[in-house]
Order: structure tokens, then C-alpha cells, then sequence
């Protein structure tokens, strides 16, 4: 019982150990990575080349891939994109799996301690306390190997007659690498990670327990139930996503199928390469870790190198596979980037919330649009279904701003660098901002109900002041949307400044003709009020607009 709990503490430690190195990572280079999956993906090549260069950096495939899954759902990415990076995560996976037969190459003891020193060192400074979760994370991942290969020599299941007739009764052939196989798969989509289920497979070849034939048939199955984890997260996502998660498992799923064809004669090849014989009875564990660690590489490569050139074709398949939901063509107030649940990597994200602020900010534009229709309106009918878009798209506007808000305030629970931090705060002004444009909307149309109900009319004078009022407000929506899709670098709030100051003072020139003209008793009482709402809404519209702009500028003043 105490080598079992040896055992299932030691992998626990190794999922916790490759958790800790994987958020540190994207922590420390979170919006580089973000940068780098935007920017290299230019062709199939350099998608690949990306996948495997990111999978490398954070040393977690599940990390890429469901880091890739956001990216679609937040259309920063196509599906043709989405696909060669995923291929390049599997290549670059295959270094978690170098790193655990390294680990059972030499006495890990020897680096863990001064590792566990300096990272805990770091963690305390502050300064680089990323870079110390980081090594602490390492630290955790090879205490947990040396345990796994103690624990293992500990365990001398090949000297255990009862453990040596059980594996000796699975016959190498065909029924026996299938039902491995399952094994893997079930296994890894149970605990999650396949690098656990590689180091457990490691120490069964290595203790003699399995065959190489039987560890790498594992392998295999753990090369599929790894797509688990990304078709998880992406249930909740949109119809881009859900296919790209799919294209990962059917990569993964070829890959088996031919090696399968080519089983026996691919396997004796591979372990030709660390110069081992698969028929031996007594192996070394060293040559045994480094072939299943080879197969993997070879296994991927190849696979990537087979069907590089049928991404448009896996394209299709997928689109083939997976239509879009029913609600999702159906439902025109449900949020288009957010669906319900985070994506595995809580820096990525903040990319979906962003994408949807931006929807968020043109749906504003266009509303505030309507209003402008619905001052110009002279029929009954035409304004009565103005009027009822307007009041729809304002209640759109507060469930926005309640769901975008939700997300943001999950995301902000995980642990995050203080940048991204930062960000969210920035993020949760804006979305409150926009919410009171769409408000102010609703409210300029109510005053105009009002205006219609009551018989007031404005002379031409007046009427082109509200126009140009409503014309300096467009601009500044228009200026916030140019902000929203400029680069951070090159954002200013210094030409939202000058617009919002000449609202201020079409507002101010509008209420001196008014208070001159109800001066001179020039038209009613119940005109001016009219006049004076309109203006006043109007100019508290470009106040949420500025605000809007300065979030989103960081609060940079001219």
C-alpha cells in the first residue's frame, strides 16, 4: 500500500510540478506568445514552426492547443492557421517526453535541491518571482521523477511472478497493442496529461513489468486521449473552435492508424536508433525510456510530415463533422466570442473579452445610429419600430456588460501577472462605459418620444444645431472604434480630447440660443426643455465615449 501511494503522490507531483512550469511560462511571456501565435502563421510552415517553438516554451501541448482553441473562438486566428499550430504542438511536445527519459538517465537528486534554492529565493524577491515558479515548478517535475524511477526499482515488478504471468499472458500481436492502446487513451483523457502517463509508462518498461511493444502501444493511446483536454474546452466555444479541437484528434488519430499498418517493422526501426533489440529478455532502462521518447518524436514528425499538405483538406473534413449549433445562427443577443466556461489558459482569455468589447463598442455605434434615424423619422409606424430596436438595443447592451463583466471577473480570480491584471480593471471601465452610451441612447430616444408626443418642432436654425450635435458624437464613436483597433503603441486619446471639446462647446453654443430665445420668448417653455435634454444627453454621450477612449489608452493624457 505505501509503494502504491508512493506511486500515485509521485505523478501527482509531476502534473503539479508541469502545471506550475506552464503558468509561469505564459506569465512571463503571456503577450509574447499572443504576439507570436498572431504573427507567424503566415503559411502552413511557419504555423507549424510556431506550435512547436510555443509547445516548447510553456512544455505543455494542452496549454498550445487550448491557448490555439481561444484564438479561433476569438477569431484571431483561422481554422487553416488553427491546424498547422496545432501540428506543430505535437512536435514540440515531444520535448516533455526527452526531459522524463533524462530523467531516468541520471540521479535527479543532485539538481532538485540547489533548483528548489534558488527558485524559492527568487519567489521571495519579487522581482523575478515568475522565473522562480518557473524552477520551482522544475524542481517539483524531477523530485517527482526520481521518486517515479525509486518507487519503480522499489516495486520490482519483474522479479513478482504473479505481475510477470499477468503481462507475459498479453501475447504481442495486434489484440494486445489495441487494447494497450485503449488503455493509454482512457487513462490520459482521465488524468489529463499525457507527460504523467509517459513517465508511468517509463517506469513500467524500465522495471520490466510491459514489453517496449505493450509501453509504446501506451504511448500511442496517450497521443490520442491527449486531445481530450482541448475538446473539453472548447464544448462551451464557438463552431470554429469545436473543429479545431477536432482537427486535433484527428491528426492524432491518423497518426495511430498508419503506425498501426506499420506497427512491428516502425518499432524495430526506432529502437534500431537507441541501438536496443525489442526481442531481449533483460533491457536497459536508460535505452528503454529514450525509444519510447524516440517513437514519440518520430511519431509526430512524421504524422506532421505526412499531412502538412492536407490542411485544407482536414479543413473540410472537420467543417464536414461539426455544424454550427442552431442557437448560434439563431440567437442574435448571445455573446459571439464568450460562451459559458474559461478557456484553460486564463491569460488567453482576456483575448475573448477584448474581441467582444470590440463587437461590444460597434453594436454602440450602430445604436446610437438608430437614434439618429429616429430624430430624422416622419412617419408613425417607422418610428414606432425605431423606437422599439433602440429600447431592445439597449437591454442588449446591459446583458453585455453583465456577461462580459461575469467573464472578466472569473478570469480575474485565476492567477494572473499584474499586467493582465491591469488590463481587466482597464477592461471592466470600458464595458460600464459602453453600457451608459447605450443608455444615453435609450434616453435620447425617449426625449424624442417626448418631443414627437408633445408637437414640438424645431425651427431650422435649432434643428441643424442637434444635427451637428449628433454628427460630433458619431465622430467620437467613430474615433473610440479607430482606438479600439489600433496597436496599444500607437493609441492616443489626444484626437478624442479635440472632439469632445467641440461637443462641449456645440453644447454650451446650444444653450446660450436657448436661453436667449426663451428670453426673448421666442417659442415655449416645454421647446427649450427639449432642446436643452437633447444637448445635455448628447454632450454626457461624448463624456462616456472619453472615458472609454482613456481606459482603453491606459489613461495617457495628451
Amino acid at each position: 500500500m505505501l509503494i502504491v501511494l508512493k506511486l500515485l503522490g509521485s505523478i501527482a507531483l509531476l502534473i503539479f510540478g508541469m502545471k506550475l512550469m506552464s503558468e509561469a511560462l505564459q506569465k512571463m511571456a503571456g503577450p509574447q506568445l499572443r504576439r507570436l501565435l498572431g504573427a507567424m502563421t503566415t503559411n502552413r510552415f511557419s504555423g507549424v514552426a510556431t506550435g512547436a517553438l510555443v509547445t516548447v516554451a510553456v512544455q505543455s501541448s494542452a496549454a498550445t492547443t487550448v491557448m490555439t482553441v481561444s484564438f479561433v473562438n476569438a477569431a484571431l486566428l483561422t481554422l487553416s492557421q488553427a491546424i498547422s499550430v496545432i501540428m506543430g504542438a505535437n512536435i514540440g511536445t515531444t520535448m516533455s517526453a526527452w526531459i522524463m527519459s533524462a530523467g531516468f538517465s541520471f540521479n535527479i537528486a543532485n539538481v532538485v535541491w540547489p533548483v528548489f534554492l534558488v527558485g524559492i529565493v527568487l519567489i521571495q524577491t519579487g522581482k523575478y518571482r515568475y522565473f522562480g515558479d518557473f524552477l520551482f515548478g522544475l524542481s517539483f517535475l524531477l523530485f517527482a521523477l526520481g521518486m517515479l524511477k525509486a518507487t519503480g526499482v522499489e516495486m520490482d515488478l519483474a522479479s513478482r511472478p504473479a505481475v510477470v504471468s499477468f503481462f507475459a499472458s498479453f501475447k504481442t500481436n495486434y489484440g494486445t497493442i489495441l487494447l494497450f492502446l485503449l488503455i493509454g487513451t482512457i487513462l490520459t483523457a482521465m488524468v489529463q496529461s499525457s507527460a504523467a502517463l509517459m513517465a508511468i509508462t517509463m517506469v513500467l518498461c524500465a522495471t520490466g513489468a510491459i514489453s517496449i511493444y505493450q509501453g509504446i502501444a501506451l504511448v500511442m493511446g496517450e497521443n490520442i486521449g491527449t486531445t481530450v483536454t482541448a475538446n473539453l474546452a472548447a464544448l462551451s466555444a464557438n463552431t470554429q473552435a469545436r473543429r479545431t479541437a477536432m482537427a486535433h484528434l484527428l491528426f492524432n488519430v491518423f497518426g495511430v492508424v498508419w503506425v498501426l499498418i506499420f506497427f512491428f517493422p516502425f518499432v524495430r526501426m526506432v529502437c534500431g536508433v537507441v541501438d536496443l533489440d525489442p526481442a531481449a529478455g533483460e533491457q536497459d532502462p536508460t535505452k528503454l525510456s529514450f525509444a519510447l521518447a524516440t517513437f514519440h518524436t518520430f511519431f509526430n514528425v512524421i504524422n506532421t510530415a505526412v499531412l502538412i499538405w492536407f490542411i485544407p483538406q482536414i479543413e473540410k473534413l472537420v467543417c464536414l463533422i461539426i455544424k454550427p449549433k442552431i442557437e448560434e445562427q439563431e440567437d442574435e443577443f448571445r455573446l459571439q466570442y464568450i460562451r459559458g466556461g474559461l478557456m484553460k489558459t486564463p491569460e488567453i482569455s482576456v483575448l475573448q473579452a477584448q474581441k467582444e468589447i470590440d463587437l461590444f463598442g460597434e453594436k454602440m455605434q450602430r445604436l446610437f445610429g438608430l437614434v439618429v434615424e429616429l430624430y430624422n423619422t416622419q412617419d408613425d409606424q417607422s418610428f414606432d419600430k425605431l423606437f422599439e430596436r433602440i429600447q431592445k438595443g439597449e437591454d442588449v447592451s446591459d446583458r453585455m456588460e453583465n456577461e462580459i463583466g461575469k467573464y472578466l471577473g472569473d478570469v480575474g480570480t485565476a492567477h494572473l501577472s499584474d499586467d493582465t491584471k491591469l488590463q481587466i480593471r482597464a477592461m471592466m471601465r470600458v464595458i460600464g462605459e459602453l453600457e451608459s452610451v447605450g443608455d444615453s441612447c435609450f434616453n435620447l430616444a425617449r426625449i424624442m418620444r417626448r418631443k414627437r408626443e408633445n408637437k414640438v418642432w424645431f425651427e431650422d436654425a435649432l434643428n441643424d444645431g442637434i444635427l451637428q450635435m449628433f454628427s460630433l458624437v458619431d465622430e467620437a464613436l467613430a474615433q473610440m472604434m479607430d482606438t479600439f483597433h489600433s496597436s496599444p503603441e500607437s493609441r492616443s486619446i489626444a484626437p478624442s480630447l479635440e472632439i469632445e471639446g467641440r461637443i462641449n462647446a456645440q453644447r454650451d453654443n446650444l444653450k446660450r440660443q436657448n436661453m436667449a430665445n426663451l428670453d426673448k420668448n421666442a417659442y415655449s417653455y416645454e421647446l427649450g426643455s427639449v432642446l436643452n435634454d437633447l444637448a445635455a444627453e448628447c454632450e454626457m454621450t461624448g463624456d462616456y465615449i472619453i472615458n472609454v477612449v482613456q481606459s482603453v489608452c491606459g489613461g495617457k493624457t495628451v
